[in-house]
């Protein structure tokens, strides 16, 4: 396999090419700290305590798209 050298790419490849060397990772490769793990259970049970607050993401999409204009 040929190196590739990330500053030849443009930004659009480098994305691309960040996204696939994650995709690439399985559960077990990303491992998280105690306070990460903590962070994402006090996340998970405030979506479930709020879930009536929560904005599709439609709507989000629609409205930064008319504030870009």
């Amino acid at each position: 396999m040929a190196a590739i050298d990330p500053v030849t790419l443009s930004p659009p490849e480098r994305l691309a090419l960040i996204g696939e060397l994650w995709d690439s990772l399985a559960d077990a490769d990303v491992v998280l700290t105690q306070a990460q793990h903590a962070e994402l259970e006090r996340r998970l049970a405030n979506l479930d305590a709020e879930r009536d607050a929560a904005v599709p993401w439609a709507d989000v999409h629609t409205a930064l798209l008319q504030r870009l204009r």
